[in-house]
């Protein structure tokens, strides 16, 4: 089967420091690298590098062949990644020295994606094929309607957290996997899990794992735990996992099995420093020993 992820596409501009800036405070950065990211660029390349077809539906502007290419090279089909009359989004990347960051986005090509590029794309999807779409582009609403209309599955990561992105969407996506803090960003725009009308919903937690909600007459709650690691870098480990376990999934995976690779998947990402770059490919995360 194939993954469409309709996704961004930045160039990551990491910023090393002591710790993350204070209101007013002006800090000296030891250390700056640009990478290929954005969170759909992320986890395009994850669920590349565990063995999935991936097709990116996206845009970039004059300036970013550079990150069309490289998404080529890790595994993904860029057919549909459009050249756009706009800059090539970028992010800010802070990291502090316990690995903890803090990111300013600028949208630029990831918001001139067009509607005749979204359909073309997806007349290419079968039934029991998956659309995966963040919040860092545009027309999801009409990326899940033209899905489920497909027999397509639909998965959702809410970030960065938008109430009204995740209002249009109640009733047309079948999974959500976001963070502690975007559940709580949820539920306190009055959006309870019983509301959003899908089948399964997983938080990741971080170094704590997560929880994963089931629908079965009512909501079923299930723990799972992440590997015990050394972070120096958490930039894209929730892409990481969701990739991954995207991926696991499209090849028949049982659930906890697939966010078993997953934690693994995001576990040793946070030991590497940057972003679709240094995504671990299967073999990494199988023979992480953890």
């Amino acid at each position: 089967m194939t993954l469409y992820n309709l996704g961004s596409i930045n160039a990551d501009l990491f910023y090393h420091l002591p710790h993350l800036p204070q209101p007013g405070e002006t800090l000296a950065a030891s250390d700056f690298t640009r990478g290929l990211g954005g969170k759909g660029a992320n986890m395009s390349v994850a669920a590349a590098r565990a063995a999935a077809r991936v097709v990116h539906i996206g845009a970039v502007g004059s300036d970013g062949a550079w990150a069309s290419e490289q998404l080529l090279e890790y595994g993904v089909d860029t057919r549909h990644i459009a050249k756009v009359d706009a800059a090539t989004g970028h992010a800010i990347i802070m990291v502090d020295e316990a690995g903890e960051n803090s990111i300013i986005l600028h949208p630029g090509a990831n918001h001139a994606i067009s509607e005749s590029a979204l359909g073309t794309a997806l007349s290419e999807a079968s039934t029991g094929d998956t659309l995966l779409m963040q919040n860092e582009t545009l027309l999801q609403p009409k990326a899940a309607k033209m899905a489920k209309d497909l027999g397509l599955r639909v998965t959702y990561a809410p970030a960065p957290f938008s109430e009204e992105a995740v209002k249009q969407l109640v009733g047309l996506i079948d999974m959500i996997v976001l963070n502690a803090v975007e559940l709580a960003q949820l539920k306190s725009a009055g959006l309870g899990i019983e509301s959003l009308g899908v089948n399964t919903l997983i938080v990741t937690q971080g170094a704590e794992g997560g929880e994963v909600y089931r629908w079965s007459n009512g909501f079923t709650v299930e723990g799972f735990s992440a590997p015990n690691v050394k972070a120096v870098d958490t930039t894209g480990a929730g892409d990481t996992f969701t990739g991954y376990l995207l991926a696991a999934l499209d090849r028949g995976q049982p659930l906890m099995q697939a966010i078993n690779l997953a934690t693994k998947a995001a576990a040793l990402m946070v030991t590497r420093h940057g972003t679709a770059d240094v995504i671990p490919d299967l073999k990494d995360v199988q023979d992480a020993g953890f």
